[in-house]
């Protein structure tokens, strides 16, 4: 490895901690995803703007706006029309009525349990992850201060029903499920055998673990701690009927599902309209303020991926460095197992961009030919890539820890990520090391 190299190298490790750091730290991730690239680049030798660049080569700005537009780009009207259909799921007291459901079917002893199955329903049911936070937020501070549990663990028990079991599960039609259709020429139920046996397990083991964390700090004397800002759940609202309420996750999977193969990535977009346009019919009268839930819901869709964004354009400054090629080229010449190989490469760059959408993204065109060329089963490549990708993109900087945390539920990411870290990083690592074996062995496939 050359100087240059050992210095791009240097920059690239020293970007990813600075950006792990200043968002631990509190600061905006919109400021800190540009201000860690500016450090990658300059420690790597990069032209900062495109007049001090020969025509056609790398520089600071426009790597980093390409990565943050063509995100946008591509994804935009996934996450517009996830956040509207979150927000009039919300608004009508649909989202209400399904998690009330839950939670009166298992009782209070089991608050934990009822948030985490209420954000899985949701999840699975198409609302988009961000939306599905800030729609359970309300029920899970009345179910905490009821039970008296710490209420630092509630972003960590939002993250385990929202981007664990349910995000890269076979069917759901969150776009980390989605993205590898593009490149592997599989559906959104690849490799659902394999899928069904590890979402179980890091459903039940994600629980166990955060429940154990959650006992520990109790018998250490933590108790739940009222706010003056604290959402209060109406429990005097009139709700549409629980069945009804269902009708429109029920569209959403429907309609991805009879679409996914003429469609693609844009049934998506057509599921979730569906499922919007259902959640006005079913639940009209019961609105507060229809037309307010959109703007919202739009609202709270740029912020959602202005925070990812944020953090692809990062990927898109770290992915033009030379350090960034060396550490491609090792990862996915790893020997033995291709789907290793496909797990860590998609593991460690979801890691450095925070984010599994643009870890994936940036991964798949790198490490999909060569590994399709090796005659890779095409339905196990797609679920290690889901799954994995859902693994360490979830450290502090990922944008949905960070608007989770500090957005939506107001807590320091010191007191509240380690939790987060248990559920949402540590568990999906088992996870896909558990699919590898299982994909190994011939299951499924």
């Amino acid at each position: 490895m050359d100087g240059n190299v050992t210095l791009s190298m240097i920059g690239l490790i020293g970007g990813l901690i600075l950006l792990i750091w200043l968002t631990l730290k509190g600061m905006n991730i919109i400021i800190v995803g540009p201000l860690s690239a500016l450090f990658v680049a300059v420690l790597s030798g990069m032209p900062l703007f495109p007049q001090l660049a020969e025509e056609g080569a790398a520089n600071f700005v426009s790597n980093y706006m390409t990565g943050f537009t063509g995100f946008i780009m591509s994804w935009y009207l996934m996450f517009l029309l996830g956040a509207v259909f979150g927000k009039v799921m919300e608004d009508s007291g649909a989202a209400d009525a399904v998690a009330k459901f839950v939670v009166d079917k298992l009782g209070m002893k089991y608050a934990t349990l009822a948030i985490v199955i209420a954000c899985a329903v949701l999840t699975y049911g198409g609302v988009s992850l961000f939306v599905v936070a800030f729609a359970v937020y309300p029920m899970a501070i009345s179910l905490f201060k009821q039970a008296d549990l710490p209420r630092r663990f509630i972003p960590a028990t939002l993250a385990l029903g929202s981007v664990t079991f349910t995000m890269t599960s076979a069917g759901s039609p969150e776009i980390q499920n989605w993205i590898p259709m593009d490149y592997l020429d599989t559906t959104p139920y690849a490799g659902w055998e394999v899928s069904i046996l590890v979402a179980v397990f890091m459903a039940v083991f994600g629980y166990w673990w955060l429940k154990r964390l959650i006992k520990k700090a109790v018998d250490k004397g933590e108790r739940f701690v009222s706010r003056d800002t604290d959402p209060s759940f109406d429990t005097e609202r009139a709700l549409p009927n629980p069945i009804l309420a269902f009708i429109p996750l029920a569209v959403v999977l429907v309609i991805s599902f009879i679409f996914h193969d003429s469609l693609k990535q844009s049934a998506l977009i057509l599921a979730l309209l569906g499922g919007i346009i259902a959640t006005f019919i079913v639940s009209w009268k019961y609105f507060k303020n229809a037309w307010g839930a959109v703007s919202e819901g739009t609202i709270g869709a740029i912020i959602a991926i202005g925070n990812t964004a944020a953090v692809v354009g990062f990927g898109g400054v770290a992915k033009a460095v030379p350090a960034f090629n060396v550490a491609v080229e090792a990862m996915t010449n790893i020997p033995g197992s291709p789907l290793i190989g496909a797990a860590v490469a998609v593991s460690v760059i979801a890691g450095m961009t925070g984010s599994a959408s643009g870890g994936q993204l940036i991964a798949l065109p790198l490490v999909a030919p060569g590994y399709m060329e090796a005659g890779v089963n095409q339905e196990a490549l797609h679920r290690i890539v889901a799954i994995s990708s859902g693994a360490l993109d979830s450290l502090p900087h990922n944008g949905y820890v960070v608007t989770t945390i500090q957005s939506v539920c107001g807590e320091k990411h010191k007191d509240a990520y380690w939790a987060v870290a248990a559920t949402t990083v540590a568990t999906p690592v088992i996870g896909v090391i558990i699919a590898i074996i299982l994909f190994s062995l011939g299951f499924g496939i």
